[in-house]
């Protein structure tokens, strides 16, 4: 039978998006250029789906790993990085994880699937982290695993260099800087990886969402032991042809990101001047604010036929808003939407 705690949770509801402008999700608006729809179709129908997947994937490997200098024994491939998150929790030493909040649910959804306990370091008013404060209590919980999403989801905002830098260098156990955002951000941590730090990464946001691929950064040793629970073909076929392609194609994606970047400062230039709404900073493809009455607002979107996300599980969220960054067109609707709302 099923688990009593298992029956108490809530499934991850995705909500229906037809019909609207989906600006709930962080993804990437644009579609595939023609051309390169065509150049991957055609890579797609040879496809022999008939037999397993590469189970070594040794070639997509080597061309992210090529992506940042690194060896492919370095890189860890994951069915999205939530697949990772998983292996972690299952393989790192017993103890408790920990990780700030805000930040990315899956942290601590994945711990209770597997009965790891989880410890959440609450954020400031302003979403900073503190890493004294953190520090203290990932010591005194005994965590031998703790995450750090840099930049934060949902909040958009980047933690100081130093403070990450603090906890990367003090923290006992196995540290995890989660860069799901790093195609819009000003700065990565890379320069970090030792033989207790992780990078995760994931292609979803950049405009490969529907492929599911993720992966991990790390010392080969770590990289290896962690191969240990991958479970065999997570990476199917088709995801791998199409990974291969579209890395051939990269400079597509880096375009569509700085467009998505300089829409991200329009829209934060202007919605700041709306007088009962606030906004945050971000590093992101999306921008968090916070109005009045968060459901009123969304309540309008939805009118609008315009999908954002309404926050919230914490109390630093109350009243927030995330709106994923889209084509201009998109935004300007968004933004004559609030317009009818804020006059």
């Amino acid at each position: 039978m099923i688990r009593n705690d298992i029956r108490a949770l809530d499934a991850y509801h995705v909500p229906d998006a037809s019909g609207l402008i989906k600006l709930d999700a962080m993804e990437n608006p644009y579609p595939l250029p023609d051309t390169l729809r065509r150049t991957l179709a055609e890579r797609l129908a040879n496809a022999d789906i008939h037999r397993y997947p590469d189970a070594a994937m040794e070639n997509l490997r080597e061309k992210i790993a090529a992506r940042h200098g690194l060896a492919p024994e370095q890189i860890l491939l994951g069915n999205g990085s939530d697949e990772i998150i998983q292996m972690l929790m299952i393989a790192a030493d017993q103890g408790a994880c920990a990780a700030p909040a805000p930040s990315f649910v899956m942290y601590e959804l994945i711990a209770k699937w597997i009965r790891r306990p989880f410890t959440a370091i609450s954020l400031d008013e302003h979403f900073n982290l503190d890493a004294d404060r953190f520090l203290q209590v990932v010591s005194r919980e005994k965590a031998s695993l703790a995450f750090l999403a840099c930049p934060n989801n949902p909040t958009g905002n980047f933690w100081a260099a130093d403070v990450v830098e603090r906890i990367a260098s003090d923290f006992g156990g196995l540290l995890v800087i989660d860069e799901a955002y790093a195609p819009f951000a000003d700065r990565d941590h890379l320069h970090l990886i030792n033989e207790h730090v992780l990078v995760l990464r994931t292609f979803s946001k950049i405009g490969w969402a529907g492929l599911r691929l993720g992966y991990a950064v790390g010392q080969a040793s770590l990289i290896s032991e962690l191969n240990k629970v991958r479970l065999p073909y997570n990476i199917n076929t088709l995801t791998q042809i199409a990974a291969d392609v579209l890395l051939d194609h990269f400079h597509v994606f880096d375009e569509q990101a700085t467009r998505i970047r300089c829409e991200r400062e329009r829209m934060q230039r202007a919605l700041a001047a709306f007088p009962d709404l606030q906004t945050y900073p971000s590093q992101t493809n999306f921008i968090t604010i916070r109005v009045p009455d968060a459901g009123q607002a969304f309540a309008h979107l939805l009118k609008k036929r315009i999908l954002i996300k309404q926050l919230g599980g914490h109390a630093l969220l109350e009243n927030c808003l995330r709106i994923t960054i889209g084509t201009p067109e998109q935004n300007d609707q968004v933004l004559e939407a609030l317009k009818e709302l804020f006059k």
